[in-house]
């Protein structure tokens, strides 16, 4: 795995720099936005041909230019490598904008070493071999989301989503009729840290249900008790 790690506190990119390479990843650095964003860019071109997992860890307020400019810039050009957003901030409101933004999860300063690597070992499972050929459009039958603009619809109505509810409904439509336990959607909407005892899932499920199925004709999300949850599009009817 070959990390792109775009920080400005010298202390804090210096420890994570030898933390990686201690755990045996590649580790590329910037401390600046535009130094970090051209990194980045370069790195998406000479790796179009190759398997290997890259991921961003971008510090949110940088000189230069900051990370939710660097990171909308990325998805607007298509590189879609996984991205980990470094902040500070920790409001609802800066998670929900960097994850609109397209990073792919949010991790608050202080932190532990352990944590970051367990996020980084998860975004580059999700990220290997869809780098280069993630869609920009996921449809279901007739639900449609935009990755890039995270907009909705069903049947040409737009969907009012939540960043997320976006970000379940793409998880759910990344593999139509594959089964998700509750512990995997908490794991890769929610993050690591969440409680797994908590009920969200199934409450977010039911916002979501309400807003794609309710009072239509064919329902899409499907409840496997005590297993999880699927979104699927109708069997067509032989004839």
């Amino acid at each position: 795995m070959n990390i792109i790690l775009i920080e400005d506190d010298p202390r804090i990119a210096d420890f994570l720099q030898r933390g990686l390479r201690a755990e045996g990843l590649q580790v590329q650095r910037a401390a600046t936005g535009p130094e970090g964003l051209a990194l980045v860019l370069e790195t998406a071109r000479q790796t179009k041909t190759e398997a290997s997992t890259t991921v961003v860890v971008l510090d949110l307020m940088l000189p230069g230019m900051n990370g939710m400019e660097i990171c909308q810039t990325l998805r607007a050009q298509g590189i879609a490598f996984p991205i980990l957003m470094l902040t500070a901030l920790n409001t609802l409101e800066e998670k929900v904008a960097g994850l609109r933004m397209g990073a792919d999860d949010y991790l608050c300063k202080p932190f532990e070493f352990e944590e970051l690597l367990a996020r980084l070992e998860a975004l580059a499972r999700r990220g290997q071999g869809l780098q280069r050929t993630r869609p920009t459009h996921l449809q279901v039958a007739d639900v449609l989301l935009d990755r890039e603009s995270m907009r909705a619809s069903r049947a040409g109505e737009a969907l009012n989503l939540t960043a997320r509810e976006l970000a379940l409904l793409e998880l759910l439509m990344s593999a139509p009729g594959r089964l998700f336990s509750r512990e995997q959607i908490l794991s890769s909407v929610w993050g690591l840290n969440e409680d797994p005892l908590t009920n969200v899932v199934d409450v977010y499920i039911r916002r979501l249900r309400s807003k794609i199925d309710e009072g239509r004709a064919v329902p899409l999300i499907q409840t496997m008790r005590g297993l999880g949850y699927r979104l699927e599009a109708p069997t067509q009817a032989q004839g």
